[in-house]
């Protein structure tokens, strides 16, 4: 008899993986899959980091390292924090875990009791209602649109709050959006967040490098809420390295000693080899991050100019992150060969069918009449998927 827990049984699968792996599953098949679905660099690794992960193996680091991480893995986030961002961490407020995603479940586990408000505005990243149905939270969810660049407004936010909010969710550039919240922006959701002191912010910080419209401005910058902030990062989509799973949370010291306590009893450190190699990274002077940001922006502009020239797909030009995320209520409603598409699954599957392009349906995200692609693959892959999408599209009545 198969039977999971209840907390299993709630859960949804995560849609963006999923698409990859219908998409690997059609390529298995002999089928050419453009795949826009997955949020992953196509860049490698760079030779210097790959280069500190071989040293360390010479050099035995094949042992159980410390749960929070090595020492100098600690003081090279925390150099990259005061270095890059103008924030001041010790060590002992830092946690290195498995990857950004470990990194957010160690911190809403850490929080959130039974029936807490978590604050979500939508679009949200995939993982964050699921994260904080986990830890037996509460998604309140602030729904945003294509007019206001997907940004929660402080009035929103102060409507949303109630005596059981306990996190607001923030992420910077956005996953799935591209937006970018400015230093203004961000200073008014503080000032709304300063009169409840017993809200934590999480900012999920992840696509800081890839950043089209300058420096990039962290909520912890203000002094007057910086105690209740929890700074999540990690080495995956800035430096090309997803596959080595790290990431990290710099927050007040009691809650770095919470999720290292959890993390103790869960995973316990993360990989050797992949902190030696994150040294590297964090230590370096981020030539090698700004050469894919360059990248990133000359294919944000390519699908931008590719994309709205089809009929039917809206959308508004994306500050960071390496997504465009359409709105394509234009397009709900018609058929192919007498098969109706209702929603953004229907659409998201006919193009993986028809066009043999995945993209991930915006269902996932919390915005139903929108989908999402990554630009995080090779011009000539991006300028091939354009056309495909235009002529499947085409053939819509």
């Amino acid at each position: 008899m198969e039977k999971v827990s209840s907390r299993i049984a709630a859960l949804a699968e995560s849609q963006t993986i999923a698409m990859s792996q219908k998409s690997r599953d059609l390529i298995a098949q002999g089928i050419d899959v453009i795949n826009l679905s997955v949020g992953e660099p196509d860049f490698f690794t760079p030779d210097f980091i790959k280069e500190a992960a071989k040293k360390a193996i010479d050099e035995n680091y094949s042992f159980y390292p410390p749960v929070a991480g090595y020492k100098d893995l600690l003081e090279a986030i925390s150099g990259k924090l005061k270095r890059e961002n103008g924030l001041d961490y010790k060590t002992d407020q830092i946690v290195v875990s498995a990857g950004a995603k470990h990194s957010l479940s160690n911190v809403l586990l850490s929080l959130v009791n039974a029936g807490d408000e978590v604050i979500v505005p939508a679009p949200y990243w995939v993982s964050y209602v699921e994260l904080i149905k986990l830890a037996e939270g509460k998604s309140v969810v602030l729904e945003t649109g294509i007019d206001t660049d997907f940004k929660v407004t402080p009035e929103q936010l102060e409507k949303s709050i109630t005596p059981k909010s306990k996190v607001f969710m923030l992420c910077s550039p956005s996953n799935p959006t591209g937006s970018v919240y400015s230093r203004d922006e961000l200073l008014a959701i503080a000032r709304v967040l300063e009169k409840h002191p017993d809200i934590f912010i999480i900012s999920d910080e992840i696509y800081e490098h890839i950043n089209f419209i300058g420096k990039h401005e962290s909520i912890a910058q203000f002094d007057f809420i910086r105690d209740r902030v929890i700074i999540i990062n990690g080495v995956s989509k800035g430096y090309a390295m997803t596959g080595w799973r790290l990431g990290f949370l710099a927050s007040a010291k009691w809650i770095a000693k919470a999720c290292s306590k959890l993390q103790g009893q869960q995973t316990s450190g993360v990989c050797s080899i992949a902190q030696k190699a994150a040294v590297a990274a964090f230590n370096s002077n981020g030539e090698s991050t700004v050469k894919m940001k360059e990248a990133f922006q000359r294919r944000r502009d390519l699908m931008v100019d590719g994309i709205s020239a089809i009929k039917g797909f809206r959308l508004n030009k994306p500050q960071g992150a390496f997504y465009i995320f359409p709105e394509v209520s234009d397009i709900l409603g018609k058929s192919f060969n007498g098969e109706p598409i209702k929603t953004s699954n229907d659409l998201a599957m006919y193009l993986l069918n028809q066009a043999h392009v995945a993209v991930v349906p915006g269902s996932a995200f919390g915005a139903p009449n929108y989908v999402r692609f990554s630009y995080a693959t090779s011009d000539e892959k991006l300028k091939e998927a354009i056309v495909r999408i235009r002529k499947a599209i085409d053939q819509l009545k």
